[in-house]
């Protein structure tokens, strides 16, 4: 089949890769314009955009799919548009314009956590597992008939950034075979059933850390939002953002926020167990361990907020 291939992100590029083997033709490849990185602004290609042309693949690049990216894609005649986290909404009459329309690879049990943030929610909210679904993308968001989807276990220590670079990889075998599935004609999805709820887009509030919640729903927290935007917390007005922490189970409790050293850990109150400081980052600095950020630490108290 013709396909055109819509992301963005590292995790879109496994899908981009593998169908690129598949043996189905890749017209165009949609992804966002280059963006300013890093401290100098240096306008970089999108991981999609590096990936299709190193394979060689044209690319369409468009922050908004309008009117004018909708004639290109369309004069592309496809049978299928496939998108996996692009970032940007297709409506008609682009939605139509393919001969199959266009299938979703997301990364949730659809229709649990529709939204642009479905890994990292699930894990903040504790589930015990999550997944992913190729879906038919319709107007709705996220609510088209399922073709497949599988199932994994959320570890206890896995971060947004560990989980959906494993599923990036699962996801993509997953969509090759609903691609392979509708060029054949074997495949059918099925409408999705069950509780709605929604994944918005992290904002910098999620990742501030609330010291008063118990430890679990902290820890959850903290790797719901790693690497991006990265759990922080306020020492004495500066920002400490926090890359690696462990619930310390047995231990003394603290007072919420109170930061503590026992047996060489660095340890900090919450509403019920402490948790165990790992990996800091203090502000303007690179990443340490905390108990060498501690040991810099002038006060004799210390408390986050």
């Amino acid at each position: 089949m013709k396909l055109v291939f819509a992301g963005t992100p590292q995790v879109a590029v496994p899908s981009l890769t593998l169908l690129a083997s598949s043996g189905h033709e890749i017209a165009a490849v949609v992804t966002r314009t280059d963006a300013a990185l890093g401290r100098k602004r240096v306008l970089t290609p999108s991981p999609v955009a590096a990936a299709a042309d190193s394979l060689g693949l044209p690319v369409i690049k468009a922050n908004r799919l309008d009117a004018a990216a909708t004639d290109t894609i369309t004069a592309l005649d496809a049978d299928l548009g496939v998108i996996v986290a692009y970032g940007g909404l297709v409506r008609e009459p682009l939605l139509s314009a393919p001969r199959l329309g266009w299938i979703n690879l997301h990364f949730s049990l659809l229709p649990r956590w529709r939204g642009a943030a479905p890994v990292q929610r699930a894990i903040m909210a504790g589930d015990a597992e999550t997944g992913a679904a190729v879906f038919q993308l319709v107007a709705e968001l996220d609510a088209g008939a399922v073709f497949a989807e599988l199932t994994t276990p959320i570890g206890r220590h896995a971060t947004a950034g560990t989980l959906l670079e494993n599923l990036s990889r699962s996801g993509a075998e997953l969509l090759c075979g609903v691609v392979d599935g509708l060029a054949a004609g074997t495949i059918q999805a099925i409408e999705q059933v069950g509780e709605v709820t929604l994944a918005p887009k992290l904002t910098l509030d999620d990742a501030r850390v609330d010291w008063a919640l118990d430890a679990d729903r902290i820890h959850a927290i903290i790797r719901g939002v790693t690497p991006e935007p990265g759990a922080f917390t306020e020492i004495g007005g500066a920002r400490l953002k926090l890359h690696d922490v462990a619930p310390a189970h047995g231990l003394p409790r603290l007072v919420p926020g109170h930061l503590s050293e026992i047996d060489k850990r660095v340890l900090i109150g919450t509403g019920t167990d402490p948790l165990e400081l790992i990996t800091v980052q203090p502000a303007g600095k690179t990443p340490m361990k905390a108990i060498d950020w501690w040991r810099g630490v002038a006060a004799t108290e210390v408390v986050a907020s």
